[in-house]
């Protein structure tokens, strides 16, 4: 046990300290004042509203792989590993999904469903450090809004692909240096040494209306997306909008048929003439990249795009399920099927590269296609216009499919909005929460469907996502490892599964994991290079990044003045970093248990024995180990 009393503050700001534990939570608590702020309680408080649960434990399993399994995989995933070096990426990838991906990911489930709170209340840990989970709203709201952008050009795509031919299969007469989609022999161009599929001109010339710089601004949004944009977060208010079971009920449809047609594409996509060239590439390392900074930071960025990890909506989704719930297995079982999908479209992007390197007469695969953001919708179109049999058949389904995905995704990381939201504010209704995020979330994704659009998508992917995220990653990973302290963490799963956590998660946790995370921040920090836009721009991405950073401080010094009855300023420090006095379970007699478990867990001596003879590895034994 970390702490014979949990210091924290109740409702009202006062300093409160739980010392009597009994595991009757009907018993009535025994107060007494020093100096009217500081109260000894013999009996767990009041029981808060019970949380909305999961109708069934498949329904959380289900709504983790929609949430995990999404565009974070078959749409940033392939043009990550192509701006990369394709293989030089891949195994950065894979270390990092091993050593923090997974690690994270069963992190944030075991508190999520432990503490039952959301992704700012779970940091009544440690009230200072508050800022952390508002910070990540921040920055999952920014996710939030160009990933339903991208939702809306995928159902523009969706609506196209009823056309008699496909648009995007035969290029226009007013495209230079142009080859049909639909063409799948060699192609001769003459002395013309750089030619574009019509697929890629099709999705920055008739569906983006791409500007050529930001030098004349953003430009008009434009009315066909616009209109796909109010279906997206129609869709998407219409599922939250009844509460957490009504989009577990979604789950099955959503995480499901997308497989199904994934499988399809990647039959085809490796029956393209030229297509395993384009596969050798991914898989194919050049060792010299794995030499810099760059691609390990992409790695650690995608790995947490591609989990959803540090964005807050695992902790939300855990924090519905049953207290008992065996989170262990979903995490295993949902971390290597994140990997596994990311790996097969991987192999769907690339093999339809190396067809049309193969096509266009082109050795060198990188100057095939330009990366960035679109490749997907440029390369997944290339290869549906080559499909010999219906291809508007397999285009509406594969639309369809990556719509479902976005649906997925965004209903996970949305929910972690609104819960954030609601958790702090209990008295408004959830559905007016709903429609709120949803009309500001609409209003501010009109940016991305502006010729200037992919842009600003690209900037706030950078400053207000990536950049973000890892920095507080950072903070969150402290916090839970070393204010909270990794054996606290390991005696809540050991109450709430039964089972003792191995060496590796505490090492991982408390030492790999957060190092590694670190490293990555500060060389990205010296590495840093504006994005190259006018400087107005770059301004505001920094703008952005500090909103959400800063909120830690914020709120650190708002939980410090929350204790100002406290007057010694160690005791009122270390108020601040330790759990309120409602933290645990949010069943009553549940949580009267857990402070009787902690208890016996004290009864040892020996956290108290080192307390009071302190050195650091003690401490680091202490933190870490049992």
């Amino acid at each position: 046990m970390e702490n014979k009393a949990y210091i924290g503050d109740d409702v009202n700001g006062r300093a409160v300290k739980v010392l009597g534990i009994t595991a009757s939570h009907d018993l009535q608590p025994q107060a007494a004042q020093q100096n009217g702020t500081v109260i000894n309680v013999s009996a767990p408080p009041p029981a808060s509203p019970v949380r909305e649960k999961w109708g069934k434990n498949i329904e959380f399993l289900l709504s983790c792989v929609a949430l995990s399994v999404g565009f974070g995989n078959v749409w940033r995933f392939p043009y990550t590993a192509f701006n990369n070096g394709g293989g030089a990426f891949v195994i950065p990838y894979l270390i990092v999904l091993f050593i923090i991906g997974r690690p994270v990911y069963y992190l944030e489930m075991v508190l999520g469903q432990f503490s039952n709170r959301g992704c700012v209340k779970v940091y009544d840990l440690a009230p200072a450090m508050r800022g952390i989970g508002v910070g990540q709203t921040i920055a999952i709201f920014t996710v939030i809004t160009y990933y339903a952008a991208i939702l809306a050009i995928t159902f523009r795509y969706l609506v196209a692909s009823f056309s008699v031919e496909l648009p995007w299969s035969t290029c226009d007469p007013s495209w230079v240096n142009c080859v049909d989609s639909n063409l799948v022999g060699n192609i001769s161009m003459g002395n013309v040494s750089k030619v574009q599929s019509s697929a890629e001109l099709y999705f920055r010339n008739t569906v983006l209306k791409k500007a050529a710089s930001l030098d004349d601004g953003i430009g008009t949004p434009d009315w066909k997306l616009v209109l796909c944009l109010v279906v997206a977060w129609t869709c998407i208010t219409a599922i939250l909008i009844r509460g957490i079971k009504s989009s577990g009920k979604f789950s099955y449809f959503l995480a499901i048929f997308p497989y199904i047609i994934i499988f399809i594409l990647l039959i085809r996509s490796v029956t393209l003439p030229g297509a395993w060239n384009g596969i050798k590439y991914f898989f194919t390392p050049q060792w010299d990249k794995l030499l810099t900074v760059q691609v390990w930071y992409e790695a650690v960025t995608q790995c947490f795009f591609s989990l959803t990890i540090c964005f807050g909506g695992l902790i939300v989704y855990s924090s519905f399920n049953d207290f008992h719930n065996n989170i262990y297995r979903h995490a295993v079982i949902i971390t290597w099927l994140d990997t596994f999908t990311s790996m097969i479209a991987g192999c769907i992007v690339f093999g339809v590269i190396g067809n049309l390197a193969h096509v266009t007469g082109e050795a060198d695969i990188t100057k095939v296609v330009k990366s960035g953001p679109g490749l997907t919708f440029e390369t997944y179109p290339d290869a549906i216009a080559k499909f010999d049999w219906v291809p508007q058949l397999f285009s509406v389904l594969f639309f369809f499919m990556l719509f479902l995905l976005g649906i997925g995704t965004l209903i996970g990381i949305v929910t972690s909005v609104i819960t954030a939201i609601h958790d702090h504010n209990p008295h408004w209704k959830r559905w007016k929460v709903v429609l709120v995020v949803s009309a500001v979330g609409f209003c501010v994704g009109l940016v991305y469907v502006t010729p200037g659009g992919l842009f600003i998508l690209d900037l706030m992917d950078y400053y207000g996502a990536t950049f973000v995220t890892l920095t507080l990653a950072v903070f969150e990973l402290v916090t839970f490892a070393w204010i909270y302290g990794v054996n606290r963490v390991c005696k809540d799963i050991e109450f709430m599964l039964g089972v003792k956590t191995g060496l590796f998660w505490r090492i991982c946790w408390g030492i790999v994991t957060p190092l590694v995370v670190l490293i990555i921040l500060l060389f990205s920090i010296i590495n840093y290079v504006p994005k190259d836009l006018p400087s107005g721009y770059n301004a505001f991405g920094w703008c952005l990044y500090a909103a959400a950073v800063l909120q830690l401080p914020a709120w650190a010094v708002y939980a410090w003045f929350r204790n100002s009855n406290q007057q010694d300023w160690l005791k009122r420090i270390k108020a601040t970093l330790s759990p309120t006095f409602d933290w645990g379970p949010e069943d009553a007699s549940v949580r009267s248990k857990y402070y009787t478990f902690m208890s016996e867990q004290e009864s040892s001596g020996e956290s108290s024995a080192m307390a009071q003879d302190f050195s650091l590895v003690k401490y680091i034994r202490k933190k870490l180990l049992d």
